[in-house]
């Protein structure tokens, strides 16, 4: 009679075979060869190559998990967020924005349809804050209709010399026609550059040019 039958069940249960099926790991050595061969595994799984489940990160009010990882650093795990710091490239400009909607994935339309806020997803946020600087900043109205009245940004009294300063920016105050509608509509399409998961926030910048004609594009034809 073997030793083995008189382990204690609790040993039994985390011996190193039962512990290397239940874990998710990032090893390579479980991947074929690029000949497609089969690679003998030399080792059991490694604690240095441990994964750990998606967090999935969805569209709802601010919650977010600190994670302990490798060498005692800390990761934020976001698992739902609801705002976002936006870049406007064109006008070198970053603003806190509302997260709208999840319109498009190029990796998965489920991530669209359950709202998972990913890395490279185009969301839509809300277009207010950044409105509200350009009118303030260049005194001339955005998005709006030719009979509606301007906001206060454009109306309020300035000095002479700050007159002047609005005046000069004037001429570099053009905004492209496919933006200038999305004003209209009070929400711009965006692209997430941070990744939620990792570092608990949703960053990332304004859609503009050939790379919002792009996503229209994919948008139309989904």
């Amino acid at each position: 009679v073997t030793e083995a039958l008189f382990l204690p069940t609790r040993v039994a249960a985390e011996s190193p075979s039962s512990l290397a099926i239940m874990s998710i790991s990032r090893n390579s050595w479980h991947k074929r060869r690029k000949t497609g061969g089969r690679r003998a595994p030399l080792r059991m799984k490694r604690k240095f190559e441990m994964g750990r489940p998606a967090s999935m990160t969805k569209l709802g009010a601010k919650r977010i998990h600190s994670v302990r990882v490798r060498g005692g650093n800390e990761k934020k795990r976001a698992l739902r967020l609801d705002t976002g710091n936006f870049a406007w490239a064109s006008e070198g400009i970053t603003r806190k924005c509302r997260l709208i909607d999840v319109v498009y994935n190029a990796s998965n339309n489920e991530l669209v349809r359950t709202k998972t806020l990913v890395k490279n997803a185009i969301i839509q946020v809300d277009a207010h804050p950044f409105r509200q600087w350009y009118e303030a900043h260049y005194a001339t109205p955005l998005g709006r209709k030719k009979k509606q009245e301007p906001s206060e940004e454009v109306t309020r009294a300035r000095s002479n010399s700050v007159k002047a300063k609005v005046e000069a920016r004037k001429k570099t105050a053009k905004v492209d026609a496919k933006l200038d509608e999305q004003f209209a509509t009070g929400r711009l399409y965006a692209c997430i550059a941070s990744r939620p998961g990792q570092s608990g926030r949703c960053d990332g910048y304004i859609l503009e040019g050939k790379e919002l004609e792009f996503y229209l594009r994919k948008l139309k034809t989904k």
